[in-house]
């Protein structure tokens, strides 16, 4: 059986351990990088808890787990990991600061030819190929939590992009199960413009007292089948992350996308959501406290 591609994911947060459970049981050697130990330990965790849940449902073949454990690898150390990788695919947090130095650091640590992906769901994929030697080799692949039961992976080409970068980003996108859709760089993509809108009304009618959080999600659930509400799936995102993106959405497409001052709000109590227990909701091990119906603010 031949030698699949190495893989080196950069952060090891709910996005970037899912990125790395996907290739690592697709058969892919994959490094997943992050400066924080724990973080680190956290992520592996997770990867095989994902895995045995897979076994125990019937899902996914037991040997598969010994297969993940002879594949993937944890590192602190991004230079030392990333060498060899046909592709490396940064996760971290929507700052096109932070993203610029992990870019930075990957271009002159890998080969000419080594594909750099960004998981990024709004930021310009332009603008940061312009930070690294041949920007034609940068490319946006924007999945969706959690990784391993989200279909959908956005492939975004900005300017300078080659057309070789786009067909081997297709060709590992399919490779690990995935459905695609190419999108030439636009703010926001397509799934992240058209979530940005429909979150932040929600939370414009949640502020407005229109109707409970409950009664705004259940109703998007049932009047239009999508599978989890707009405040839900704010909490599942992160408030923090869908308040950048709206801010850089709101800079750059106008006053459509300005924030509601709520999300701001509760971004600067710590109220992110399911990450850190309380959002709109509160959550215990992950999971959603039912409330009385009542407004929480």
């Amino acid at each position: 059986m031949p030698t699949k591609d190495r893989i080196t994911v950069v952060g090891a947060g709910q996005m970037g351990l899912g990125i790395a459970h996907a290739f690592a049981v697709s058969g892919h050697p994959v490094a997943l990088v992050d400066v924080n130990a724990g973080q680190l330990e956290k992520a592996r965790s997770a990867i095989f808890g994902i895995i045995d849940e897979g076994v125990k449902r019937g899902k996914v073949d037991a040997s598969v787990r010994s297969e993940a454990e002879s594949l993937l690898s944890f590192s602190d150390d991004l230079a030392g990991a990333a060498p060899g990788s046909a592709l490396v695919v940064e996760t971290a947090t929507e700052n096109i600061g932070i993203k610029i130095q992990i870019l930075e650091t990957v271009a002159s640590a890998v080969a000419a030819d080594t594909v750099i992906a960004t998981n990024t769901s709004a930021l310009s994929i332009t603008e940061l190929a312009a930070a690294v030697s041949n920007p034609g080799r940068v490319i946006g692949m924007h999945f969706f939590n959690p990784v391993h039961k989200m279909k959908l992976c956005e492939v975004i080409r900005g300017l300078q992009t080659t057309d070789e970068t786009v067909t081997r980003t297709r060709a590992w996108a399919e490779a690990i199960g995935k459905t695609h859709i190419l999108v030439n760089e636009a703010p926001g993509f397509t799934t992240s413009r058209m979530s940005a809108m429909l979150g932040n009304e929600a939370m414009w009618m949640l502020s407005e007292g229109v109707a409970t959080a409950e009664d705004i999600d259940t109703s998007l659930r049932l009047a239009f089948n999508h599978p989890m509400g707009p405040l839900e799936l704010g909490d599942l995102t992160g408030w923090d992350t869908r308040l950048s993106v709206l801010q850089y959405l709101h800079q750059t497409l106008g006053e459509k996308f300005r924030p509601c001052p709520l999300i701001s709000k509760m971004v600067k109590a710590g109220r992110y959501g399911r990450k850190v227990g309380h959002g709109v909701y509160r959550y215990e091990d992950g999971q959603k406290v039912v409330s009385s119906g009542l407004r929480p603010f």
